[in-house]
């Protein structure tokens, strides 16, 4: 079903010629795309992986001011990306959501603990006091607070709150995408840019399509690099020469099961002082991050990074039972594109993620380095207003290209949802009712759902009896999110491979079922091929993790 999508996508490549052509579908790339088509313009996107199929798919899945750029005085930037954040909580209410950290630190810290919870004072000043105001606890109190911290070397604790995405960051990504798609603009996943060239006021970008090698070209008037940790490389392609280059930083997260209750991020400082998160998510936890200097996007999960988060968080929490590498259910790993000028990168660590974009105004080329989630509205309003600059009018400038539908739309979906007691149908195992899940999933086309449900009342059961995905929406996903391989629905439309062990997955009848909508005939082949990239996973030991 998802082919049919797709299919007319690439059509429309090949045969129309496009004011605008976005390479890279991170979440600069799609906010870039959606930002464009929204205010007119004719737009073709393309991603040699999926949608959001790289760095925008493994983040620590928040959308925060940056309280960590305040110990290095970027004031300027944190009062910048508070104002992101307050715009995207306002524009995504019901997916942007706030969230308290609470904050342990220990004896020995580089800053005294009282100065660090005036830090959160004046974090709270900088993001206009839009969330709730922070909290100073004595040792005693903090552990009566959150009983699984272990409180044996603390001096104080610290509550205050940013805000997180209910849920994953590839899901968010998406939304925009389909914005894009809505708006008009050609988007088409696996389809990888090989160069590009000028020919006469146009750009000619040659395309490959990775599933079949098909190859074609797409003419458009600006060309927008978008491609995330790659944006040099594909700079190299085309002979673009730019202020900016990336360094990497690798950040690894593993997800085990649910070791606390409450829905709070806990925060500490980590072995090596920086900082380390206690993530909810969904039914289970996620831990991290690690800061490692790589030289190469392609990067992996290595032992040493799983010992030193398991290390860490044996050492800060008070665990009945000590996390071992066989509580990994999931692993998160990505790189971080880090923005910087020059040859000097010495200071790698203390760099922040604040974006920056090159134009070559003689070339109609672009080009946006570094970034955050976070971040991403200003992105897109920055790359539609340089676009013009460039000579090409937007017909719809100024026309709101984001945020949820309005208030009245939702309401209206409650009413009808309501009215047919949708969240009566709710499983009793369920995270929250149908009807909130529907509208942030789905935002308007959650009518489609009511429409399903109404039609058939089995369209409200489970598809995969271990995940929170009803048979309608199985069916939604894949007529309109254009799955063209498994993973694209199991780790990034949806998180489930990230809360589900794979030997629930492998014996789970359902998942079978879900490839036959979204493949058709090659359902079997396409379970098949999934199955086959999964890595072999080593035999973990029997001990706990390491000790600090």
């Amino acid at each position: 079903m998802s082919s049919r999508l797709r299919n007319t996508n690439i059509t429309r490549l090949k045969e129309q010629s496009f004011d605008v052509c976005v390479i890279g579908a991170g979440i600069n790339g799609a906010v870039s795309a959606a930002a464009l088509a929204g205010q007119g313009l004719k737009v073709a996107l393309i991603d040699k992986g999926d949608f959001g199929g790289f760095t925008s798919s493994q983040s620590s899945n928040l959308a925060w001011g940056g309280i960590k750029y305040m110990e290095t005085g970027e004031f300027g930037l944190v009062w910048k990306l508070c104002k992101s954040r307050n715009l995207l909580s306002r524009s995504y209410p019901s997916t942007v959501k706030e969230i308290r950290f609470l904050t342990t630190v220990e004896k020995d810290f580089r800053l005294p603990s009282f100065f660090v919870y005036l830090g959160t004072l004046v974090y709270w000043l900088i993001g206009r006091f839009a969330t709730r105001a922070p909290k100073f606890f004595s040792p005693q109190k903090l552990k009566e607070r959150e009983p699984l911290i272990e409180t044996r070397d603390a001096v104080a604790g610290i509550e205050y709150s940013d805000c997180y995405l209910h849920d994953n960051d590839a899901r968010f990504v998406w939304g925009f995408v389909r914005k894009a798609l809505d708006y008009g603009a050609a988007a088409v996943n696996y389809v990888c840019s090989t160069g590009a060239r000028r020919e006469g006021d146009d750009w000619i970008v040659a395309a490959r399509e990775e599933l079949s090698g098909l190859e074609f070209d797409i003419r458009a008037r600006v060309l927008v690099n978008a491609c995330g940790p790659y944006v040099d490389e594909h700079n190299a392609l085309t002979g673009q020469e730019t202020t900016h280059r990336h360094l990497f930083s690798k950040g690894i997260h593993l997800v085990v099961d649910r070791v606390m209750e409450r829905k709070r991020i806990l925060t500490f400082f980590a072995s090596d002082g920086r900082l380390f998160f206690i993530l909810p998510m969904g039914p289970k936890t996620c831990i991290g991050t690690t800061d490692t200097r790589v030289d190469d996007p392609e990067t992996g999960v290595t032992d040493e990074d799983r010992d030193f988060v398991l290390a860490n968080a044996n050492e800060l929490l008070a665990l009945t039972t000590p996390l071992t590498r066989a509580d990994i259910i999931a692993e998160r790993c990505g790189v971080r594109p880090l923005a910087v000028t020059g040859h000097s990168d010495s200071d790698w660590i203390s760099l922040s993620r604040k974006h920056a974009i090159d134009v070559d105004e003689a070339a109609r080329h672009i080009s946006i380095f570094g970034g955050k989630l976070t971040d991403c509205i200003n992105v897109g309003d920055e790359v539609a207003d340089i676009v013009e600059s460039l000579g090409l009018k937007r017909p719809f400038a100024g026309r709101k290209w984001y945020g949820e539908p309005d208030e009245a739309t939702r309401e209206e979906f409650m009413h009808q949802a309501q009215l047919m007691g949708l969240d009566d149908m709710t499983d009793a195992d369920s995270s929250e009712v149908l009807s909130e899940r529907f509208w942030r999933r789905y935002g308007a086309d959650a009518f489609e759902m009511l429409e399903s449900i109404r039609a058939n009342p089995d369209n409200a059961k489970r598809m995969l009896k271990t995940a929170e995905y009803l048979r309608c929406e199985i069916e939604h996903t894949g007529r309109r999110e254009m799955i063209t391989r498994l993973e694209d629905f199991l780790r990034r439309r949806s998180k489930i491979s990230q809360v589900v062990r794979e030997e629930s997955l492998r014996e789970s009848p359902g998942l079978l079922k879900a490839c036959r909508v979204f493949f058709g005939d090659d359902a079997e082949m396409k379970l098949d091929e999934y199955w086959a990239t999964r890595e072999p996973k080593d035999q973990p030991p029997a001990e706990p993790g390491p000790t600090l």
